[in-house]
C-alpha cells in the first residue's frame, strides 16, 4: 500500500491522500489494484479475473482520467470501450 502511494506522490506528482481512487493493473493484465484515502486512512483493494484481461485505456503522461461508469464497466471484465459481458463463470468449482 506505501509503495502504491509513494508512486502516485512521486510518479504522477498528485496527493495519495486528497480522496481520489488510483487504479494500478498487473503485469499481465488480470489483476488491478485500487488505492484510496477516505480521510481516515487507506484502503486497498484487488481484484483478478479468471479469465481475460481488463481493457486499460492507454496513457501518455503516466495518468489517465475515467469517468464512474467506465471504472464500473473495467471491474466488471467488461470492455468500457464497447460494453458487452466479455465471460460469466458457470459453477464454483
Amino acid at each position: 500500500m506505501q509503495s502504491l502511494a509513494l508512486a502516485v506522490q512521486a510518479t504522477l506528482k498528485r496527493d495519495p491522500h486528497a480522496g481520489d481512487l488510483y487504479i494500478f493493473r498487473g503485469r499481465r493484465g488480470d489483476l488491478v489494484k485500487i488505492l484510496w484515502h477516505d480521510g481516515l486512512g487507506m484502503s486497498l483493494y484487488a481484484k483478478r479475473l479468471d479469465r481475460g484481461k481488463f481493457i486499460w485505456p492507454s496513457a501518455s503522461d503516466g495518468a489517465v482520467s475515467i469517468s464512474a461508469a467506465q471504472m464500473a464497466y473495467m471491474l466488471e471484465g467488461i470492455d468500457w470501450r464497447n460494453p458487452q459481458l466479455s465471460w460469466r463463470p458457470q459453477s464454483a468449482g
